[in-house]
């Protein structure tokens, strides 16, 4: 078997750990700014509700923001906060507890975010 097969080089003892994903030392290694960097949009920011396999409980989503995964947790608290409500940011989605679509469009043209609402 060669080193490529078994995952390539973990570790050199000129350089330390080495990134599996680009091969270059840890220290080096530009995976993890790729991964920080903006995930691409179209520039406007959908607010639905959803009810689906929520037990028939309401869930306002947000959806399409472009923002890193840092400033995306800080916009959810702020969402939370101004709708009073609990919820998550999970795979780039902000979801809030409840049916707030009208206060997160409102907050998030405060913000100056391009939002409309989607869905029925």
């Amino acid at each position: 078997m060669t080193s490529r097969s078994t995952g390539g080089l973990v570790y050199s003892t000129e350089s330390g750990r080495m990134c599996p994903d680009c091969r270059q030392p840890v220290a080096a290694c530009g995976c993890k700014a790729q991964a920080r960097a903006a995930p691409p949009g179209d520039g406007i920011v959908r607010v639905s509700r959803q009810t689906k396999g929520r037990g028939g409980k309401a869930v306002t989503l947000v959806k399409g923001l472009a923002l890193d995964a840092a400033a995306l947790a800080a916009l959810g608290k702020q969402l939370r906060t101004a709708c009073g409500a609990g919820g998550t940011v999970k795979d780039g989605v902000i979801e809030i507890q409840g049916d707030h679509c009208d206060v997160v469009l409102a907050a998030l043209k405060k913000h100056g975010h391009d939002a409309k609402r989607a869905g029925g």
